[in-house]
């Protein structure tokens, strides 16, 4: 390995009709450092690793590991040459063993030798330091130990090279913390570590060197720790942070004057959380915050009735009302964007504009379907409205980028004109810029009279954003925050504390 360079990609450059992706991007990697991957979506981080690992092949430009000109045709190959990639969503089998998921797809012998393989995946757990059995079903395992099975297994094939594509996206903070102690491991035994993320604290936390890509092209090459964080969010979004501070100036607490839009009381469903009140007014913009599993993505599911509810009182503008069902809540004024969106939200295969009516369209009846110059007069109005990048309002929205297709999703709900709009984590998994859009936008949606209830895992991004904040553990309600409530240490000290109180 020349110069201790684990990998060197000089002058990629790829193109997709219509679109160039990658414009003459230098990428260098080092045996034993952690090089953060950072960019807005669609700056063309996605497409640098795939180009990597043989899933795309580039128009210009070369590609060395360990001193080695390469040209992977697959990940397969990629793989066999030294290259690993664990994505964000976990791709194991969790209805099988540890050791069957370490070794699944390289066993030669047609009889397994059972002893053998969990000998040998004991030792691979044991060596680093992965809190797992080899003979224990994946699916008994926490999110973060399967992240580390994963890598574990890549490891295992040998690799030089790790990829690690947002693999803190669905960890707490003790998880990422495991985590993180692996990758060290990792980095202490000469593994050269991409890591792709969005958290930009943990990119300051873990990482040796940052390289920032905008619009398919280099912006540059850092040091982490000479890189200031406000600068380098500068140089993702290509424009100074003025828009972040103004977000602050925009949230104004709510009067508690308006009109109740929405009213609960006794509200439980069969996802366990327990009964609650809660209301929220004309215009407010609220949030439930809490940590994983506190119980906060339960409770707005039983106020739209995503899962069945068992219980409880509803009013919409004064009026009880019984909403058992999704289309009940559609049909009543609620708007409900879920918090997998990949899982709850879109339908991969359907254009943007037939992911953008689909709400609207389910609310008229399926046997009343709209014209498709409708449709496409929807979709444009909603495209330009979001600024959604896409080729066109045809294109499957699998192919746009995370950003973009929680945008679309956005759009879904606001074609329907909701008078209550929920958002479970809108900003996970997104850039930084496309997240202050998202903000923002909630903020003047409100600013309109919309009732919004925001929820996410960035108590900092609820606190920049909500007026009031409900605070859950335990699948309970202990607390309620506003004016000069809303801090963290506020947030953190009532969950601490734990007393049940009515929203």
């Amino acid at each position: 390995m020349q110069d201790g360079i684990a990998l060197e990609m000089k002058g990629i450059s790829k193109s997709f009709p219509g679109v160039l992706a990658l414009n003459n991007v230098d990428f260098t990697l080092r045996a034993g450092e952690v090089h953060a991957l950072m960019g807005e979506n669609g700056a063309g981080k996605s497409t640098l690793i795939k180009v990597l690992t043989g899933v795309y092949e580039k128009d210009a430009g070369q590609v060395s590991v360990g001193g080695k000109t390469v040209n992977f045709k697959s990940p397969q190959e990629a793989q066999a040459g030294g290259v690993g990639t664990v994505y964000q969503e976990i791709t194991l089998c969790p209805n099988i063993t540890v050791a069957e998921n370490l070794f699944i797809g390289r066993a030669r012998d047609p009889f397994v030798k059972w002893g053998d393989m969990n000998k040998r995946a004991h030792d691979i757990l044991d060596s680093l330091g992965i809190p797992a059995v080899p003979r224990q079903q994946l699916s008994s395992c926490s999110l973060a130990v399967q992240q580390m099975i994963a890598i574990a297994r890549a490891m295992d094939m040998e690799s030089s090279i790790l990829i690690l594509d947002e693999p803190t996206s669905s960890l707490d903070e003790g998880e990422v913390r495991k985590l993180f102690a692996l990758m060290n491991d990792l980095k202490g035994r000469g593994v050269g570590i991409i890591f792709v993320t969005h958290f930009i604290d943990q990119v300051y936390e873990v990482s040796d060197r940052i390289t920032v890509l905008r619009g398919g092209e280099l912006v540059g090459e850092y040091v982490a720790s000479e890189m200031p964080q406000l600068e380098l969010v500068s140089k993702m979004m290509g424009k100074d942070l003025d828009d972040i501070d103004k977000i602050k100036d925009m949230q104004v607490a709510r009067e508690e004057t308006g009109e109740y839009i929405y009213e609960a009381r006794g509200l439980s469903s069969d996802a366990g959380v327990r009964p609650f009140d809660f209301h929220i007014r004309k215009g407010e913009v609220n949030g439930f915050t809490g940590l994983l599993g506190s119980g906060r993505s339960e409770s707005i599911r039983a106020i739209f009735a995503a899962d069945r509810v068992t219980g409880g009182t509803v009013k919409i503008k004064g009026k009880k009302l019984r909403i058992d069902k999704p289309i009940k809540a559609m049909k009543s004024g609620i708007g409900y964007l879920p918090e997998d969106r990949k899982a709850d939200g879109i339908i991969a295969d359907l254009s943007v504009r037939d992911n953008i009516i689909l709400a609207l369209q389910v609310m008229k009846g399926f046997f009343r379907p709209f014209s498709n110059a409708e449709a496409q007069a929807f979709a444009e109005e909603y495209i330009g409205a979001l600024n959604i990048k896409t080729a066109s309002s045809n294109t499957p929205i699998k192919s746009l980028s995370g950003g973009n297709q929680q945008k679309v999703i956005l759009a879904r709900w606001l074609l329907t004109h909701p008078d209550y709009l929920i958002l479970d984590e809108p900003t996970r998994g997104i850039d930084i810029g496309t997240k202050v859009e998202i903000q923002k936008l909630v903020l003047k949606l409100a600013s309109e009279g919309m009732s919004v209830t925001f929820i996410s895992s960035e108590v900092e991004e609820m606190l920049r954003t909500c007026s009031r904040l409900i605070v859950m553990k335990d699948r309970r309600i202990v607390g309620e925050l506003r004016g000069d409530e809303l801090t963290q240490n506020h947030v953190m000290q009532t969950i601490a504390k734990g007393v049940s109180a009515d929203a």
